[in-house]
């Protein structure tokens, strides 16, 4: 899922070129090695080997910059959240997808807003109608969550403007609740890494090790005619 051009940022953005790319390569990896084992050639084994090798570095270098760059990329995402909550509108069919994917991430993680559901009085929409609406996904309620999106209305009347206080959803901001779901799955997390890492790195092997098995015709003992 990729956000609109004017919700990205430039990390995001080469974030989602650099796994456009390797998902090309990994497509153009298993073809060549397919061809490469089937018909015995050593130059596409090679070229096996190569794309594997780019990848795994790819997916080092990767992890380095998450790691060293967490802050800044936090500030990003942020901003991005921050502007959706801003400028969410149900009947905007253009940003329907990225909208929905809000409604997923605060739905399964029990939050609202990105610090805090008070965000969500700056939503136009939500100050037109002095706040009497809540967004449905943010509800600490299972029948709002039925329709999991859009804006539920506030059951009691409230006199004049209302404010976050007043509305049935979560405290917890989807920061803290992101923050808090990788902690929890750190270490699924780790394990899958290192297993794709490790198939990978047997991937390398085998092509090289097969490639090696792999004996060039001798046409010096071609008969002559």
């Amino acid at each position: 899922l990729l956000a609109p051009t004017e919700m990205s940022s430039p990390s995001l953005k080469t974030g989602a070129y650099v796994l456009i790319g390797v998902g090309a390569l990994t497509m153009l990896m298993g073809f060549l090695g397919c061809l490469g084992a089937v018909n015995e050639i050593r130059c596409l084994l090679g070229l096996y080997f190569t794309c594997l090798m780019i990848i795994l570095l790819a997916q080092i270098a990767a992890a380095l910059v998450i790691y060293f760059q967490k802050e800044t990329l936090k500030v990003e995402l942020s901003d991005i959240v921050v502007d959706l909550i801003e400028n969410y509108d149900p009947s905007d069919e253009d940003k329907r997808n990225l909208q929905d994917a809000w409604d997923y991430v605060q739905t399964q993680i029990a939050c609202c807003g990105w610090t805090g559901a008070k965000e969500w009085e700056n939503n136009e929409i939500l100050r037109n109608k002095s706040n009497t609406e809540y967004p449905c996904s943010c509800s600490n309620r299972t029948k709002d969550l039925v329709e999991g999106r859009g804006f539920c209305n506030l059951e009691e009347p409230v006199n004049g403007t209302a404010t976050y206080a007043d509305w049935p959803v979560h405290e917890q901001g989807c920061m803290d609740g992101v923050e808090q779901w990788l902690k929890d799955n750190l270490g699924i997390i780790l394990g899958v890494c290192t297993g794709v890492a490790v198939i990978e790195l047997l991937g390398m092997i085998l092509a090289i090790s097969l490639c090696k098995n792999i004996h060039s015709e001798d046409y010096t003992k071609v008969p002559k005619s």
